[in-house]
């Protein structure tokens, strides 16, 4: 399960560097576009973009610290610090979208016209291809090494794809006609309410990570279930899951015959730790009780 964490913690950086990079560079194109095409809109966009770097930053933060070994202090490790990082970026998320929010209420309010050209349209298509590639990319990596808070920082690039979308809208509709200058506001406005909605999910399985919430029912049942099919396992009862750094810490108490030998009974808590880290997905560590039946006493 070492080798495995290690492995997911080096794809987790990877994607995540690659994601910093292409920021800055949007960051550049954005900025540039925006100045020389007269797009306020597309500026905006990329202090949008900033706001992507520092959850990038966040991120590769989290993964070092979370991905150290346990010490005295920390006997459970440090993945906690992934969840704290992926509340952050949930955080980041909802102000991001709520300065989008609010900026476009009062471009609407205050009739702001922007008269943006070509090269703004340029610099949105650009925008929005990069950041849907690396939406994609960064989402199905996270997905693939099941890392909440790679997950959690791909929803931040397609933050900044909706928005640059609503940068393009804005722009094409003051390419055809002049009078649709307040379609970017609008656009903006719609897009931020669907960031809020992801900022805040993201945010709420930081929550329920921080509150030791245990996993689905389904999961539940299936350890269960792996647990009893083991031999010489008679039942199981106190079980604990939580979750941490988006793997599963668990303790199983299982019921043996109480006149096995000792080693007997080690082997098959061995067991039962090599069925569930087999059968389950996401399991960072087990911890089994072996109990001896009352009846065989």
């Amino acid at each position: 399960m070492t080798e495995l964490r290690e492995e997911s913690r080096s794809a987790a950086r990877s994607v995540t560097l690659v994601g910093a990079a292409l920021n800055s560079l949007l960051i550049l194109l954005k900025f540039s576009a925006g100045v020389m095409g007269k797009s306020q809109a597309l500026i905006a966009d990329a202090v949008h973009s900033v706001s992507d770097l520092t959850t990038d930053a966040v991120v590769l933060f989290g993964l070092r610290i979370g991905g150290k070994s346990p010490d005295e202090e920390h006997p459970f490790g440090h993945a906690r610090i992934e969840t704290l990082a992926s509340a952050i970026v949930g955080l980041a998320l909802i102000v991001t979208a709520l300065y989008l929010g609010v900026k476009a209420v009062f471009d609407i309010y205050l009739h702001e016209e922007y008269f943006p050209t070509n090269i703004a349209l340029v610099g949105a298509v650009v925008s929005i291809a990069v950041k849907e590639a690396l939406y994609h990319f960064t989402v199905n990596t996270g997905r693939r090494i099941k890392n909440q808070l790679v997950i959690a920082n791909a929803w931040h690039h397609r933050s900044d794809a909706l928005s640059s979308v609503a940068v393009l809208l804005g722009v094409i509709g003051t390419r055809i006609n002049p009078a649709w200058h307040m379609l970017d506001s609008f656009a903006a406005g719609l897009v931020s309410f669907f960031i809020v909605r992801v900022g805040l999910r993201i945010l709420g399985n930081s929550l329920r990570e921080f509150t030791d919430t245990a996993p689905k029912v389904d999961t539940l049942n299936s350890i269960r279930d792996c647990a009893r099919n083991v031999e010489g396992v008679l039942d199981i009862h106190d079980l604990r899951v939580r979750t941490a750094g988006g793997l599963y810490q668990m303790e199983i108490h299982i019921t043996v015959d109480g006149h096995i030998l000792v080693v007997d009974g080690h082997r098959i808590a061995k067991e039962v730790e090599r069925c569930l880290s087999e059968d389950i997905e996401g399991i960072d560590r087990v911890i089994v009780h072996v109990d001896p039946d009352p009846d065989s006493l």
